[in-house]
């Protein structure tokens, strides 16, 4: 059998903190674990922050910390016509509808809708369906959306759901435990956003397809992103994609109790390197000695 394949996936959009060297380190720990390999991966499909001088950080804290990659680095932006080929499987089995709405709109339609009130876990508001097409008076399908001016393309989670059935699932794996099956709740979600216009992809599905094509099998990453499992698992299912297994990691906290973020100016990597804590210290404060 081939070796399990690993991943850390960060995003060059500033530097990496505390919280992401926990990711980076349990992935190497795992991966080690399980004699497996570990990739890296930039997830820079955000043009407007993703910044070379980021990436070049990413990799020079990766190379401080003492943790090495097998194969050369994928970076998303090198591969949008993967993502699009993806989308256009889910547009061909009619599972995808072009939105027009922008975020004002999207917040003035929930207002006045029974949604009203319900969020998706992210803590957003569920979409109200607005452009999803309707029936017309024949029965047939009325496309509301001119697709060359969609600003963005929707998954259609009820149709998701009927074309995936009730039993999706994934593995979850954890040291010294036997393996857990997850049953996943995607409706939750409702119809989530998986292309923009100027940007042929989303989260979401750039990371279900470039893990498919780098043939990850276990996936390690912290417990803020177990929710979205239920999107990833639906579109591997729906493109034919192999589920990997899963293991969320607790998070590393600020002082008020929250995870660490970039856009809360956690300290960087740089910052400790700057004031004399070795990767050795890393390491030992994460529970890596």
């Amino acid at each position: 059998m081939s070796p399990p394949v690993f991943r850390f996936a960060p995003s060059p959009n500033g530097r990496l903190h505390l919280g992401h060297a926990l990711s980076a380190l349990r992935n190497e720990a795992e991966a080690r674990r399980l004699g497996g390999r570990l990739l890296l991966r930039i997830e820079d499909i955000d043009a407007e922050r993703s910044r070379p001088a980021f990436e070049a950080a990413i990799i020079s804290d990766l190379d401080w910390l003492g943790i090495r990659f097998d194969d050369v680095v994928r970076r998303q932006s090198e591969h949008m016509a993967d993502y699009h080929a993806a989308l256009d499987v889910l547009r061909g089995r009619g599972l995808i509808y072009a939105c027009r709405c922008s975020r004002s709109d999207i917040r003035s339609a929930w207002a006045a809708s029974g949604l009203a009130g319900r969020h998706d876990p992210d803590g957003a508001p569920l979409y109200p369906g607005t452009c999803r097409p309707a029936l017309d008076g024949a029965g047939s399908e009325r496309l509301d959306v001119d697709v060359e001016t969609a600003l963005a393309w929707r998954l259609d989670m009820a149709r998701a759901l009927d074309a995936v059935g009730p039993d999706a699932g994934y593995k979850l794996f954890m040291p010294d435990a036997p393996e857990t099956w997850c049953p996943v709740q995607p409706a939750r979600w409702g119809d989530v956003l998986l292309a923009r216009k100027h940007t042929p992809t989303s989260y979401h599905l750039s990371v279900v397809v470039d893990d498919a094509l780098q043939g990850v099998t276990h996936v390690v990453r912290g417990r803020d992103l177990e929710a979205a499992t239920d999107i990833h698992v639906v579109l591997q299912k729906l493109l034919g994609l192999p589920t990997p297994q899963y293991q969320f990691h607790d998070l590393v906290l600020d002082e008020q109790g929250l995870k660490l973020a970039k856009s809360r100016n956690a300290p960087a990597l740089a910052d400790l390197r700057e004031a004399g804590i070795t990767p050795a210290d890393v390491r030992r404060q994460l529970g890596f000695a």
